[in-house]
């Protein structure tokens, strides 16, 4: 009678085991969202790989099934609570969201080979290296890479008529990555 509720008993502690192994996060996983091209959203443990091949990884369901998925694929990723949008198959971290968005590049698809059935094509991407920062206008749909010889004219051309934008961005002085403060104020502009 002893041996039966012994095993009884190994068997309630070997389920609860794997009920709670199956509630933790795989091994260099994170929570997250990923929205396809298609707007379909799909939710799981995400693992980035950006910087190396331009892709995420997600596991999803019970049966913990991955797929792989490459920035050409997507719109956009939020993985724990960095948000990614994808621009011709480049993974940008947004920085600041609104009319126009302050990004930083997280991956280079140029090399990258997308599959039209059996022939391989080779995405342009976008101009800049990973690190780089970008202004995105969201409604024109155009992405400016800022630099140290561009800056003003970028920022001018983007701050249009709005002169507290345009100062706070030439405080930031060489310093491009400050210029999210600028790019708050921007668009932050028209909130009363």
């Amino acid at each position: 009678m002893r041996k039966k509720y012994l095993f009884i008993a190994v068997i309630c502690c070997i389920g609860l085991l794997n009920l709670h192994a199956q509630k933790e996060i795989p091994k260099g996983y994170s929570n997250g969202k990923i929205m396809l091209a298609d707007s379909t959203l799909i939710t799981g443990y995400i693992k980035e790989n950006m910087r190396s091949n331009s892709s995420v990884s997600i596991i999803t369901g019970e049966a913990g099934k991955k797929k792989n998925y490459n920035g050409s694929e997507l719109m956009s990723a939020d993985i724990d609570s960095a948000r990614f949008i994808c621009i011709k198959g480049d993974f940008f971290k947004i920085v600041c969201y609104g009319d126009i968005s302050f990004l930083q590049k997280e991956s280079d698809a140029s090399a990258k080979p997308v599959y039209n059935g059996t022939e391989a094509l080779f995405i342009n991407g976008t101009e800049g290296k990973i690190n780089d920062y970008f202004f995105y206008d969201r409604k024109q749909q155009q992405l400016k890479l800022l630099t140290k010889k561009n800056r003003d004219e970028v920022i001018n051309g983007s701050f249009m008529n709005c002169t507290a934008a345009i100062s706070k961005a030439r405080e930031t002085g060489d310093d491009l990555s400050q210029l999210g403060l600028a790019v708050e104020i921007y668009n932050n502009r028209n909130v009363k």
